[in-house]
């Protein structure tokens, strides 16, 4: 009898093991959600906002580190001319662009 009383007490502690064990699990999925995929959740949000708020006249900087003025926007590209000659206009996707300046703050500022 005293044997059945110490393997039930075994399995218990066992059990409490595997509990604290997939608690761990559960925290260390939370902490890299919260380190890794909602910055990144939010930094898509914020790139989403900043290209639908981008006008004809807005300058951009592309990707590649181009810097050039928006002539024209369809839904997922834009047109975009480069250099103070206005003959380079290329097309590209509305996602390549990394940063937007209004226009009418970077006529003052030349």
């Amino acid at each position: 009898m005293g044997d059945i009383l110490l393997t039930t007490a075994g399995a218990a502690s066992g059990f409490g093991g595997i509990g604290v064990m997939v608690l761990y699990i559960i925290a260390i999925i939370g902490f890299f959600y919260f380190i890794s995929v909602r910055p990144q959740k939010k930094e898509q949000e914020r790139h989403k906002a900043m290209i639908d708020a981008m006008e004809v006249g807005d300058y951009v900087v592309t990707t590649s580190g181009f810097y050039g003025m928006v002539i024209d926007i369809s839904d997922d590209m834009i047109i975009v001319e480069f250099g103070s000659n206005k003959n380079c206009r290329i097309p590209m996707r509305k996602s390549a662009v990394t940063e937007i300046e209004k226009g009418s703050s970077a006529s003052q500022s030349e």
